[in-house]
């Protein structure tokens, strides 16, 4: 009897979905300027009170990585997501970071710079 529950469950959640057209990941966050990062000097710290918790963590040509991503992908219409992957030095501090993004209104702005 629990199978057809749990059955029945995940089908009415996969219509619902379906139906909404629209699953998001992740949280939004601000990337109209990374200013505030500096190489060297931002810690950690600073990242997680500018940022949150990271979405990901892992580890790239051994320096760890924190991965903030906001994705939106839609049954109808146009994908959105966008992404940046922070790379720390030894001592914690930033390294290096890339951003991506495919929000129309974003992709334009860092184009033009």
């Amino acid at each position: 009897m629990k199978k057809v529950h749990v059955k029945t469950f995940f089908l009415t959640g996969a219509f619902l979905i379906a139906l909404s057209g629209c699953i998001t990941i992740g949280s939004p966050f601000d990337s109209d300027d990374f200013s505030w990062i500096t190489r060297n000097k931002t810690t950690k710290d600073d990242v997680y009170d500018e940022l949150g918790e990271p979405f990901r963590t892992g580890v790239d040509s051994g320096k760890q990585t924190w991965t903030y991503g906001y994705y939106k992908y839609t049954l109808f219409g146009s994908t959105r997501t966008k992404d940046i992957i922070i790379y720390f030095n030894n001592n914690g501090t930033v390294d290096s970071y890339v951003f991506n993004t495919g929000f129309p209104d974003e992709k334009e702005k860092w184009q033009n710079r």
